[in-house]
């Protein structure tokens, strides 16, 4: 288990890495080409349409080539992307989202499947979450590395630095294969049918359903944070480098947070209401970034960036543990993708609606506020269906 936990942490990270690079760096890039700020939204909503179709028909290439080979995979793809980039062509751009897009959007699920295979199941929560830590240490990773080398050798050469780090990183997973992927099925084909499939089975019980809606609240809230947040200090009047470092010490209070909520939603706290909890946090900590000014202080601003990270990025291991748990037997890694499909349409669509509102009101603020509505109610909703009864089964402590 502590094998397989190892190396799916250090695939996140790259997968992390590799997907948040480009708009973690975007200033320099928007700059360097004269675009205007609201194209991010656009290049992110691409990767999660990308992401979307990927995670819908990624579950029967994972049982059929195993969790470990469809991590090397991601990891080659997301390094594709980040390559196509590094060129500055519009268009290639494009095709950056969707083939990187893909990549981050198998490596969840991969990892998932095979995590399933080695926890024990009453401490899986805690077992994801530490697992899923690799996604803030990824952006960590990103917010200080990228702006230091974008400034030190250029933004196109730091993306190029990162997309050998996935492949270098991929070949050394290979000595690993024959263990990790000694449950795979050779013959499972793969039909287009699968992506209906997946889609659907999500929204067969109430409690998948319920996930499902949270996905999309935290993912699209978090996509938007991690999309723009720099950006918006940026024209607050940072410098990139120092925005760059809000960002780090916000990702790095993610990490043990993370944990800290695995743990809880292993011990002594239902899945469920730790959700809700997470979802109430996330709308008051956007509600307060919507109201960021340039008089802030910036231990202010870190300080409730910190708390929007602490919810809107770690909550993930807890969602995850309980959509394997669910799960029929052996289709883990179908039940998260599906889960995480609504994941991507909340990335798709949020953003999309910030760009917009950022458009049309020239406010970074009233953005977030409204980027935050979502996770009010699936707060509320999370919290009501608790008080009737959470069918969740007993922990240990």
């Amino acid at each position: 288990m502590l094998l397989a936990l190892g190396a799916m942490f250090l695939q996140q990270t790259f997968a992390s890495l590799g997907r948040s690079l480009p708009t973690v760096i975007a200033p320099a890039i928007i700059s360097d080409l004269r675009l205007d700020a609201a194209w991010v939204g656009v290049y992110v909503s691409l990767i999660a349409v990308s992401a979307l179709i990927f995670q819908l028909g990624c579950g029967s290439f994972i049982i059929r080539y195993g969790a470990l080979r469809m991590s090397q995979v991601a990891l080659v793809l997301l390094a594709g992307g980040l390559s196509a980039a590094s060129t500055g062509w519009i268009f290639l751009f494009a095709l950056s989202a969707a083939i990187g897009g893909g990549g981050a959007a198998i490596s969840t699920p991969a990892s998932s499947h095979l995590l399933g295979r080695y926890s024990p199941p009453s401490y899986a929560p805690l077992v994801f979450s530490l697992k899923q830590t690799a996604v803030p240490a990824g952006l960590l990773m990103a917010g200080l590395l990228g702006p230091a080398l974008t400034q030190s050798v250029g933004w196109s050469t730091t993306l190029n630095i990162a997309a050998a780090g996935c492949v270098l990183f991929a070949f050394m997973l290979q000595r690993l294969r024959p263990e990790f992927d000694a449950d795979r099925v050779p013959s499972r084909q793969f039909r287009f049918s699968d992506f209906r499939t997946t889609f659907t089975s999500v929204l067969a019980t109430t409690d998948l359903r319920n996930l499902s809606m949270a996905c999309f609240a935290f993912n699209g809230l978090q996509t938007v944070f991690t999309s723009y947040f720099i950006i918006y200090l940026f024209e607050l009047g940072y410098d990139l480098a120092l925005a760059g470092l809000v960002f780090s010490v916000a990702m790095f209070m993610a990490v043990p947070c993370r944990i800290l909520w695995g743990w809880l939603g292993s011990t002594s706290i239902s899945p469920r209401s730790m959700m809700g909890g997470l979802a109430f946090g996330m709308a008051g900590s956007t509600l307060l970034v919507g109201l960021f000014g340039p008089l802030w202080p910036v231990l202010i601003v870190g300080f409730v960036a910190s708390c929007l990270s602490a919810t809107a990025m770690s909550w993930h291991g807890v969602l995850l543990a309980e959509a394997a748990r669910l799960a029929p037997a052996g289709m883990r890694g179908m039940a998260t993708g599906g889960v995480l499909s609504f994941g991507q349409l909340g990335g798709l669509l949020l953003p999309l609606a910030y760009s917009g509102l950022l458009f049309i009101t020239e406010s970074h603020g009233i953005g977030f506020m409204v980027c935050g509505a979502p996770a009010l109610l699936v707060g509320t909703l999370l919290m009501r269906r608790s008080a009737q009864g959470d069918a969740s089964p007993p922990r240990q402590s």
